[in-house]
């Protein structure tokens, strides 16, 4: 950009000085951003850096056949606009904003099967172009009423049923483009509405699609049945697998970046009587917010929350079932704690997401490297803070115990039901009550419920029977406000968009300390956490639903109130 008169050299230091201040952002778009150099000037200076051609997309006249060659929820996703198709060398021209990320071409190449060449345009012009030509991006409908019975694939699936496809062929199968078009167009709708799981289900008389999204499933229009056995070796190939093999369990990854972001999908495949059923869990790291005020603790929970991870020494354990969010709080605390002068390291089953400045190590049972291995090995590298992803032997517990009683502070996870029961838990798993109670901190319990949608919620009036099951009485019921979500296009339909966070925090007194060294029973340790102030799950709750937050069915289903 000096060179080619658009930036000053103080302009340059001006724009890197900033750079250092918004770690992952393009110099580029800090330059026009801030008024030091226009879009086209910054597209104009990637093109010459990248030896590339510059396009403005107001003075090209685009075949519209070959805008057909890509579908709107892919030009999107992509920011790419499709300029010209050459069939005899199988090459297609096309524009982008981010031509600097060689991902994004590798990835069009495989879903579309065509060598790439690349050009540069504008942003802004990407956009203007996409909203011009791909006003209505394509769904899964749609992409499904344009198929036709395709005889080729009916066949593979009856050779598949009777073990006598052939491997080559299949491939081929697995790579045909109808095939391509409707798995990028599941991956790529999944992505776009937060999901968490996409599920491939194979049954006896259909090919059921389904995914995950704010802790609940929700069912695609199902594929034809004989696509079942193409899409999921479609899957296999890309996550690397071994398409032959189809009576073993297998676990892979695919890596993809959308819309300039990394995402991730674990590929889990498990032989059943009708074909394989696969299950691809969705990492996409720009949609995860790491920040600790983000997960949900009201103001005072916050505050306890950020003294008890402010100490030098201990073990702070965040308990709840599988998909409780337990993972997200333990990342939001540690980038809350994250400084220069301490050395943070994590062993985790597996990395989820990275986080800048943390030493962070898998675990692969495998060879041996189990969480205590890992443990045992993190302690000779001159910690700080640990972080185990979860306790679940007695051995993994000694030694967090000896980590903290020699002056480190070990977080960690556990699958109990509510706080006062992980000491319950623990003691079972061999750890001497004295021991406890010189190293845990504190316990939180969590649960994740779902957010009513902002943008149509309204006042409702719940029944008799859910007020009882939520321990309300009608009288206590009057003076409060109940809302819902009636259902809207922002949230597709269900009332419901995002998750927030219920929190049981028990806090470690003399108290306590005392019924855990008597050996006290988990109701005695619970009566005297609630007498000290210890919010339950179900009052954090409730709480929540007077606010507006959630509703009281998504509290009385992620909740229980011990009798």
């Amino acid at each position: 950009m000096v060179d080619l008169g658009y930036l000053s050299e103080e302009q340059v230091l001006t724009i890197l000085a900033e750079q250092e201040l918004s770690p992952g952002e393009l110099f580029g778009k800090i330059a026009y951003e801030s008024e030091m150099a226009t879009e086209p000037q910054v597209a104009q200076a990637i093109a010459e850096q990248l030896n590339m051609s510059m396009v403005d997309l107001e003075d090209v006249n685009i075949d519209p056949d070959v805008l057909l060659m890509i579908d709107g929820t892919m030009a999107e996703t992509y920011r790419v606009v499709p300029l010209e198709f050459d069939a005899e060398s199988n090459l297609i021209t096309l524009a982008m904003c981010d031509p600097q990320d060689i991902t994004i071409r590798d990835e069009l190449h495989n879903y579309l099967g065509y060598d790439i060449e690349a050009v540069v345009a504008t942003e802004s012009d990407i956009e203007k172009t996409i909203a011009k030509f791909f006003n209505q991006s394509e769904t899964i409908e749609t992409v499904l009423a344009g198929l036709e019975q395709d005889e080729e694939l009916m066949e593979a699936a009856k050779l598949h049923a009777s073990d006598g496809y052939d491997l080559a062929k299949s491939t081929a199968m697995a790579d045909s483009q109808p095939v391509r078009k409707l798995l990028n167009i599941i991956l790529l709708s999944a992505v776009k509405e937060h999901a968490s799981d996409i599920h491939f289900e194979p049954f006896e008389s259909e090919f059921r699609v389904r995914i995950r999204a704010d802790g609940v499933l929700y069912e695609y229009p199902p594929p034809p049945q004989y696509m079942a056995f193409a899409l999921i070796t479609r899957i296999k190939v890309m996550a690397n697998l071994d398409i032959a093999e189809r009576r073993l369990p297998q676990d892979g990854r695919i890596e993809l970046t959308i819309s300039g972001h990394p995402i991730e999908f674990r590929v889990s495949v498990l032989p059943t009587m009708f074909g394989e059923s696969v299950v691809m869990r969705v990492l996409d790291r720009s949609v995860v917010n790491l920040d600790i005020e983000a997960v949900g603790m009201e103001d005072y929970l916050l505050n306890m929350w950020e003294e008890q991870i402010a100490k030098p020494n201990g073990i702070i354990l965040v308990t709840g079932p599988t998909g409780s969010g337990k993972t997200t709080t333990l990342y939001a605390t540690l980038n809350e704690i994250n400084r220069i002068e301490d050395k943070i390291i994590t062993t985790e089953d597996p990395v989820e997401y990275d986080i800048d400045g943390i030493v962070q190590m898998p675990i692969d049972p495998t060879i041996g490297n189990t969480f205590a291995a890992c443990l045992r090995a993190i302690l000779r590298q001159d910690p700080d803070k640990i972080l185990v992803g979860e306790i679940r032997d007695v051995e993994t517990a000694k030694i967090a115990v000896e980590a903290a009683l020699t002056g480190h502070l070990v977080f960690s996870t556990l699958h109990t039901n509510d706080a006062p029961s992980t000491i319950t838990r623990l003691r079972d798993m061999g750890i001497p009550p004295f021991l406890l109670t010189a190293t845990v901190e504190a316990i939180l319990a969590q649960r994740l419920v779902r957010r009513i949608c902002p943008n149509c919620s309204e006042l409702t009036q719940p029944d008799t029977d859910l007020l009882h099951q939520a321990g309300l009485s009608s009288e206590e019921a009057l003076d409060k406000k109940f809302y819902k979500g009636q259902g809207c296009q922002e949230c597709n339909g269900s009332g419901y968009r995002g998750r927030t966070g219920l929190f049981e925090f028990l806090v470690m007194d003399e108290r306590l300390r005392e019924l855990i060294n008597a050996n006290a029973a988990t109701e005695e340790i619970r009566n005297a956490a609630i007498k000290r102030g210890m919010y339950q799950l179900r009052q954090s709750g409730l709480a929540k639903v007077f606010d507006g937050e959630t509703t009281l069915e998504e509290v009385v289903q992620e909740t229980v109130v011990d009798i």
